[in-house]
């Protein structure tokens, strides 16, 4: 199992490796977990770039100081603040029309775990108008806190998600006028997060509890996204 920590210096090289894990995942055939905290972004889903209103979307995020990105894997826009956390998990496959669901669950459960390790008794599902919505997404406090996406490409996949550790709030105010300019329903209330939910807000500890969740009883060999060779970025 590989373990990368870390940050890239930009969205786009934090993009990139991702894309190089799944790489290396499908021509290694070994499996990788990363959990970090992305630089603060409205991301936007493979939907949006082509809907009525995406303009006005874009707009709306950069008014409330969010830089726009678009991902490659999800739905609907999701906010980063800073302090919010992303997690991978990605498997080498053999056959990618099997085990969507399966994998889906299994990545669930584990993000479930490991919330009620830091105090967050989260459950499956989601309210009303959430933020990017989908079947795999867990909720505490009458707020939506997880959400996640998976992308089969090749011989990997890749199922990706957000946490979000506080700024429920903030979150809620940037992406209220971007739904509404993609004419999507969207309830800012809806909003939750490890804060909201009561449990223990600390971005560190969290992505270390997760990252463990993730891992389970594969070995890993962890790395810092600073430290990855240079050639293994060579045309990212």
């Amino acid at each position: 199992m590989r373990v990368v920590r870390g940050c890239g210096d930009d969205a786009e090289a934090d993009r990139a490796v991702t894309r190089l894990l799944i790489d290396h995942a499908g021509t290694a055939g070994e499996p990788a977990v990363r959990v970090w905290r992305p630089h603060r972004q409205v991301a936007f889903g493979p939907r949006d770039a082509n809907a009525d209103g995406y303009e006005a979307a874009v707009e709306a995020a950069g008014e409330h100081g969010y830089p726009v990105t678009e991902r490659r894997v999800g739905g609907r826009p999701v906010a980063y603040t800073g302090d919010t956390i992303a997690f991978a998990r990605i498997e080498p496959v053999e056959d990618e029309r099997a085990n969507l669901e399966e994998r889906y669950a299994a990545v669930r459960v584990d993000v479930r775990d490991a919330l009620r390790e830091i105090g967050v008794d989260a459950e499956r599902g989601e309210p009303d108008d959430a933020f990017c919505p989908g079947n795999f997404s867990l909720q505490a406090a009458g707020g939506k806190l997880v959400g996640i996406a998976q992308r089969v490409t090749g011989d990997a996949a890749l199922v990706a998600g957000i946490l979000v550790v506080d700024g429920h709030e903030e979150i809620g105010a940037v992406l209220d006028p971007v739904y509404e300019a993609l004419d999507v329903p969207f309830d800012p209330d809806t909003v939750g997060s490890v804060e909201r939910a009561g449990g223990e807000v600390d971005p560190v500890a969290i992505i270390m509890r997760l990252e463990d969740a993730l891992v389970g009883d594969h070995l890993g060999s962890v790395e810092w996204v600073d430290d990855l060779p240079a050639v293994e970025w060579a045309g990212e």
